[in-house]
């Protein structure tokens, strides 16, 4: 059977938002982002046309485009507003997978015996704006990849569809930038050989991707022709996040417990990065070693970043040690997780702290999640 699976992309999601509190910012250039150092989260199409683009310094943005409204950002109403639309579309299709806070891939294959499928994303979509004010594009293809691109396509506020016997012609004159996988790396590699085009791309032998980016080759090989097999992964929210650690022998060396935590800090918040997810609630727990039990907690702004977890996190620890009895276990937990956000805190982080955690994650991915971090965290 052939599959049929839809990619829905909401447009501009922060700036939507913001738009439906206050409808002035309507046709205006938006900018959501964190003060002077910070980064651009999210700009909208007017923004863009200035040459705006997320994750650009705000510096920058405001001098291509001194008439931006700069918005430093709601990430719980922008949460809150995603699972509002995750439930219109949930109880719509039969599986649903949420890519991020913004982007969900829908398998209706064999809905084509009882509705067109074409039709019943229309109708999903006029639901979402209906039900959330929202404006969403999608594509419908026979698998993720060329869906995902018929999106990028498609949008502002598109609808596509790209049938099996069209799909190669509808990729060969797109830039290969347009393949999900295709980073600013890979591209640059393929431009210096007059790769620019998926069309170009897909006529060259695979063997020759594989010896120029490894075993990606194959895969890109497959892409640039369409062909992509990964299924909709049913869609399930993330409570929390947590790690514990019970000591060999109690102690009471504060020193050490505190170096603990910052190891633990950071493995956890590179998970989240690597799920990207950003939490917002932070409990620590200690147990005594007359087994006491005892929990602190605090809500903080939603954030991924080392820096601002472990000063949380060792805060706690300062409030909730509050006898001096010997320690037998400490544990950190993560919870009120927001998923699909790529940075460590969407509108405070300045862009060398940005690029410091991306080269520490890159470090980490290729020689493990131990292999580089805080001083204080290897001080056991």
């Amino acid at each position: 059977m052939e599959r049929a699976i839809a990619h829905m992309d909401l447009d501009t999601f922060f700036v939507s938002c913001e738009r439906l509190k206050n409808s002035t910012l309507e046709k205006l250039p938006v900018i959501i982002g964190g003060g002077d150092r910070g980064v651009v989260a999210s700009c909208s199409y007017e923004a863009r046309y200035f040459g705006v683009r997320s994750a650009m310094p705000i510096k920058m943005a405001l001098r291509l485009c001194p008439e931006a409204k700069v918005i430093k950002g709601d990430m719980e109403y922008y949460s809150n507003m995603s699972h509002l639309v995750t439930e219109v579309i949930q109880e719509r299709v039969p599986v649903l997978e949420k890519a991020s806070i913004d982007e969900f891939y829908l398998d209706l294959s064999g809905m084509d015996q009882f509705f067109g499928c074409y039709q019943w994303t229309n109708g999903i979509v006029d639901a979402v704006t209906k039900n959330t004010g929202l404006p969403i594009s999608f594509a419908l293809s026979t698998n993720k990849t060329v869906s995902k691109i018929g999106t990028g396509e498609a949008k502002p506020i598109g609808r596509l569809e790209v049938r099996a016997p069209h799909i190669q012609s509808f990729l060969n004159p797109l830039s290969i930038k347009k393949i999900p996988m295709v980073g600013t790396e890979t591209f640059n590699l393929f431009s210096r050989l007059g790769v620019k085009t998926i069309q170009t791309l897909s006529e060259m032998p695979v063997e020759v991707l594989h010896q120029l980016i490894g075993k990606n080759g194959p895969v890109l090989w497959k892409k640039a022709h369409g062909i992509d097999d990964t299924p909709v992964v049913p869609y399930s929210e993330r409570k929390s996040i947590s790690t514990e650690d019970t000591f060999s022998e109690d102690t009471i060396d504060v020193q050490q417990i505190r170096s603990i935590l910052s190891g633990m800090v950071e493995k956890l918040a590179f998970q989240l990065r690597q799920e990207k997810w950003l939490t917002s609630t932070v409990t620590v727990k200690i147990r005594y070693s007359n087994f006491d039990t005892e929990t602190k907690q605090c809500r903080i702004p939603y954030t991924s970043a080392d820096h601002t977890l472990l000063r949380v996190v060792l805060e706690l620890f300062n409030k909730v040690y509050t006898r001096r009895m010997r320690i037998r276990l400490i544990g950190v937990r993560f919870t009120g997780l927001v998923h699909g956000c790529h940075q460590m805190d969407l509108f405070e982080d300045t862009e060398e702290l940005i690029s410091l955690y991306q080269t520490m994650d890159k470090i980490k991915n290729r020689f493990g999640a131990s292999s580089v971090g805080r001083a204080s965290g290897f001080l056991k």
